[in-house]
């Protein structure tokens, strides 16, 4: 069964994020099959842990002995009502891609 679950941004925007089963720690405002819940706390608020765990690889990666040119960091992200944002799992791990690029030195 799907919820649609309904976040405020800081800004006050509404953004619906679709949710397999039921959500703890959501407040129902309709019912039936795709019933929509607000979730209790802003967008914002539960893209704050994966915005420090992405601002804390980048520092890792760019700080590092590599000192790659160019880092790209892809989550996957998944929202819940209780705990906000969580790094989702590809297969039976957590998933996260990292690509490191450096551009070729220039010839004299």
């Amino acid at each position: 069964m799907s919820t649609l679950m309904q976040y405020t941004t800081d800004s006050g925007a509404q953004v619906v994020v679709e949710m397999d089963g039921r959500a703890p720690g959501a407040q129902p405002v309709g019912r039936g099959e795709n019933s929509l819940a607000r979730a209790g706390r802003t967008f914002d608020e539960a893209l704050e842990g994966i915005h420090a765990a992405a601002e804390s690889a980048l520092r890792v990666f760019r700080e590092g002995t590599l000192r790659p040119d160019g880092v790209e960091l892809e989550f996957g992200v998944k929202l819940t009502a209780e705990s906000g944002a969580v790094i989702a799992k590809a297969a039976a791990e957590g998933h996260l891609t990292v690509r490191l690029s450096w551009s070729p030195e220039p010839r004299p």
